[in-house]
């Protein structure tokens, strides 16, 4: 360690010293004076069983007076196996960054802080923002470490079965129900069931496709993840160092399938969830799967959860004008693979988020004349400088985990104006870029609060894309724009302008997203169940994804999903919950779907 980084862990284990004397003695008043008048309070589980933000030293004392006896914290140390304490700026602010564990009644608990530091002051440094999370429930500890599986029965022939046995008599499920059935095994589906895995809790997978990563390995030829390689990591199996920044789909959809058999995770491919009924009575799911011949079994569990992705896997397909009368083909981006077969055809592709982008390049590519039909305003960024800002954090060699708290503890309000910063530089930045695609026609904005690109998807939002390479093609006319406003209507050769010209087109590609989960959840569970439970992701009343790795208004219903960040990280309180859960020991959460819902409904953007 530096002499600067020693400094910053004498101020910190003065500052925890005084915090852990008020935190253990329950005192919520000593530990709330602890706190800067602007400080914020985020729990992820640990004080709470849900993720509440709390802001402001009499608010914070408010929420730490109703949970400090209850869950009644003890042994604060620092967190060894954590980053040390450091300097850092943030948000303009001079702070210190630390890290100290502690132990409730349920677990054991991390703890994140930052403290407003001023040199030359003589008090102890204030709290900006105080992030405490559970890691291990006791009882469901993680199987790591010092607690891993010894594989005795093997090593020492305590068994006439050997593993290869025992793992077929694990997946058949011919003499048990699983506790958990996960419907979905994409990248959230397998974090989730890893950790269950981890934490000794039967959890099933159900997946519909023939392979593992087909989810991915489906999608168009080109696409590659738009965010780099060290944020991406799943749970206990990192990407090998090897590895490009910039991962292409099929690398990672057969990583995908080498993570769960190396994990021994359970799973049924070609299989589907067709229904599902849940018994008041007994608090269980009885679930009904068809396998690819048709034939069917039920399966009973405690917990249901849906992994099929943020928006859910039904295509949203609108009605453009004319389109009967169009003679051509026509497809959604989710049946698009590539642009090989349409090599010196004309095309047009309707949406301008990062699935027409790409899938309009491709054709391009490939020799298609292409033109893109925009309907709105599109925020676009460039890959680098500026998408990758967005994760920067994740590049600056800490443990993945760690940084994973650092962005977990950031508070809306603090979130919304970073990226509003963010933003603005980026338009510095873009500005080449931007002029270019305004001057092709092509509509540009913000977000519609100048927040930019990742409160877009944050928000559930479509009309955004990260450049790489589609935006000069605009630009310098090789990638025509036809603005939405221009249309009349399809007709049997194309898209007829109100000028009564005629753009022809062989082929009209619909990248329009898809629909909300919500969809998806009503064609297994019923209309009104899905009605119930409400929409998927976007920002609910407490800024958290809304129906998402919590408590829905089903119960013993959960919902998994987001990107590999998100995975990785709720996966862990996700499966937490669930266990608490299993042991008896998860309070109920009052949740409804709450009137006049605003989640994406996968309407057509861009």
């Amino acid at each position: 360690m530096t002499a600067v980084d020693l400094r910053a862990e004498e101020i910190f284990q003065s500052w925890l010293s005084t915090f852990s004397t008020a935190f253990e003695s329950q005192d919520a008043e000593g530990v709330a004076g602890l706190f800067a008048e602007d400080g914020f309070w985020k729990d992820l589980l640990a004080f709470t069983w849900d993720y509440p933000t709390v802001e402001g030293r009499g608010s914070i004392k408010s929420a730490l007076s109703a949970s400090l006896n209850e869950f009644k914290p003890r042994s604060v140390r620092l967190a060894k196996s954590r980053t040390g304490a450091r300097f850092v700026k943030r948000a303009g602010r001079d702070l210190i960054e630390a890290y100290f564990d502690f132990d409730t009644v349920f677990g054991c608990c991390t703890g994140f802080v930052r403290l407003q530091y001023t040199p030359d002051a003589a008090d102890l440094p204030k709290v900006w923002i105080l992030l405490t999370t559970l890691q291990q429930l006791y009882g469901y500890e993680e199987r790591i470490g010092e607690r891993r599986p010894t594989g005795d029965e093997y090593a020492r022939n305590q068994t006439r079965a050997n593993w290869s046995d025992g793992r077929r008599a694990s997946l058949n499920y011919d003499d048990r129900d699983p506790e958990v059935i996960i419907i979905g095994g994409g990248h959230a589906g397998l974090a989730l069931a890893a950790r269950f895995k981890a934490m000794n809790v039967d959890a099933l997978i159900i997946e519909k496709a023939s392979r593992i990563g087909d989810v991915w390995r489906e999608r168009y030829h080109s696409l590659t993840l738009h965010n780099q390689v060290f944020a991406n990591h799943l749970p206990y199996m990192p990407f090998p160092e090897t590895w490009p920044v910039w991962l292409p789909k099929d690398k990672l959809a057969d990583w995908l399938e080498s993570y769960a058999s190396a994990l021994e995770i359970n799973l049924w491919l070609r299989m589907e969830v067709t229904e599902a009924r849940f018994d008041d009575v007994a608090e269980t799911w009885d679930v009904v799967i068809r396998d690819a011949d048709g034939a069917r079994r039920t399966l009973r569990c405690r917990h249901l959860v849906a992994a099929m992705g943020i928006s859910g896997s039904i295509p949203n397909v609108p009605e453009l004008p004319g389109q009967g009368d169009y003679r051509g083909v026509v497809q959604h981006s989710s049946q698009f693979t590539s642009g090989s077969n349409f090599a010196g055809k004309r095309a047009i592709v309707v949406g301008t988020g990062n699935s027409g982008h790409d899938v309009a390049q491709d054709l391009h590519l490939n020799g298609a004349e292409v033109a893109l039909l925009q309907r709105g305003p599109s925020c676009v960024v460039s890959l680098e400088p500026t998408a990758t800002k967005i994760y920067s954090i994740y590049s600056q060699g800490l443990p993945v985990e760690d940084v994973d708290l650092q962005t977990a503890a950031v508070p809306f309000a603090v979130l919304e104006d970073t990226y509003k910063r963010l933003t603005k530089k980026g338009q510095v930045l873009d500005a080449t870029l931007v002029e270019g695609l305004n001057a092709a026609g092509f509509q540009t904005f913000q977000g519609s609060d100048d927040t930019g690109f990742h409160m877009m998807y944050l928000r559930g939002e479509g009309g955004y894309y990260i450049d790489v390479g589609c935006s000069g093609l605009i630009a310098n006319g090789a990638i025509k724009t036809i603005n939405y406003d221009a249309i009349d209507r399809f007709v049997e050769s194309g898209l007829r302008l109100q000028d009564g010209t005629v753009w022809p087109a062989d082929l009209v590609v619909l990248a329009t997203g898809f629909k909300n989960m919500q969809e998806n959840i009503s064609r297994i569970l019923g209309a009104e169940v899905g009605a119930r439970i409400g929409k998927v992701w976007g920002f609910d009343q407490h800024h958290m994804m809304r129906n998402m790795w919590t408590q829905t208004a089903q119960k013993g219903f959960w919902v998994m999903g987001g990107g590999l960040i998100d995975s990785r990280l709720f996966s862990r309180f996700l499966a937490l919950q669930i266990a608490a859960a299993l042991a008896g020991k998860l309070p109920a959460r009052n949740v409804s779907a709450p009137p006049g819902d605003n989640a994406a409904d996968g309407a057509f953007h861009g």
